[in-house]
């Protein structure tokens, strides 16, 4: 064998050993699982809805959270049609952000119906969790107000947890910033919802907005944070203001089993922001999420 025709071998099993490891690796790495908040696209999803999950569908999230329900339809859609929709393009429907602010005592049932109504139809999408997103005013003006929201939560937990699904509240930043009697409202929402009823969307860039500390809570309460919103305002990782590695450090005491990445404002158009942010998250080297379940 000419000595050329040596060398050229070499080069070329060498050149296969490279390629059949990489392709491995590739193949043997596990997926980041991600979901959107659907708010994320909202301009786009009210005009098109199977066009923007088409969209959300091939930038690589897994799961999908509406904020779209009314009247028993998700985005004016039958719950089932809406989770088919979802499948086709390869996403679930995780969770949904749906809203029935605190009722009065002559309200009561007629918003715990609504309430039925509502489950069932997320039931059928086959989501996870429902996430009351906000609270009235009022609730930030008195603890006597606050405790009735509680109390409201847990009632609502407990109808979610006997159909199956997780019920949970999303905070903004005046949860943090906010003190009555001496007590921040996110601590007093904390100790007065039950667990077993009701688990936390905890939404970090609010929570750094508002002054906390996700690690401080996240060793507080240890476990209720069942949903993360990954979000800073604008697309992820261009604010410069979230520590995402030392949060990811305390992914598991904090009782993380989703993260839902939120884009609220753009320095590109909607899809563009939402991409840049998803792959912002699968490069980097410290998140690991949990399995696909």
């Amino acid at each position: 064998m000419k000595k050329r025709s040596f060398i050229s071998m070499i080069v070329v099993v060498a050149l296969t050993g490279i390629l059949f490891s990489t392709f491995y690796s590739f193949k043997s790495a596990p997926k980041k699982i991600f979901g959107l908040q659907l708010y994320s696209v909202r301009d786009s999803i009210k005009k098109d809805v199977p066009g923007a999950i088409e969209k959300v569908g091939k930038m690589g999230y897994t799961y999908v959270e509406p904020a779209g329900y009314a009247d028993g339809k998700i985005y004016g859609m039958d719950p089932v049609a809406f989770s088919e929709l979802c499948k086709k393009n390869g996403l679930k429907v995780l969770c949904a952000h749906v809203n029935q602010q605190l009722p009065t005592e002559a309200t009561w049932d007629k918003t715990m119906a609504w309430w039925d109504v509502c489950i069932d139809a997320h039931v059928k999408a086959g989501a996870k969790f429902l996430v009351q997103p906000s609270m009235g005013g009022d609730a930030y003006k008195s603890l006597a107000t606050l405790k009735k929201y509680c109390d409201y939560f847990n009632a609502i937990g407990e109808k979610c947890n006997a159909k199956g699904l997780r019920f949970g509240y999303h905070n903004h930043d005046k949860e943090f910033s906010t003190k009555l009697e001496g007590q921040t409202l996110y601590d007093f929402m904390l100790t007065n919802t039950d667990p077993k009823k009701v688990m936390f969307e905890i939404d970090l860039g609010h929570m750094v907005d508002g002054g906390a500390d996700p690690l401080y809570y996240f060793n507080k309460y240890p476990g209720r944070f069942e949903l993360w919103h990954i979000a800073e305002g604008y697309e992820l990782g261009s604010t410069g203001k979230m520590d995402y590695k030392a949060i990811w450090a305390a992914a598991k005491i904090s009782g993380m089993k989703y993260g839902v990445v939120e884009v609220e404002r753009y320095h590109f158009d909607e899809f563009t922001s939402c991409q840049k942010s998803i792959d912002f998250l699968n490069n980097t080297d410290y998140i690991v999420m949990p399995k696909d379940k």
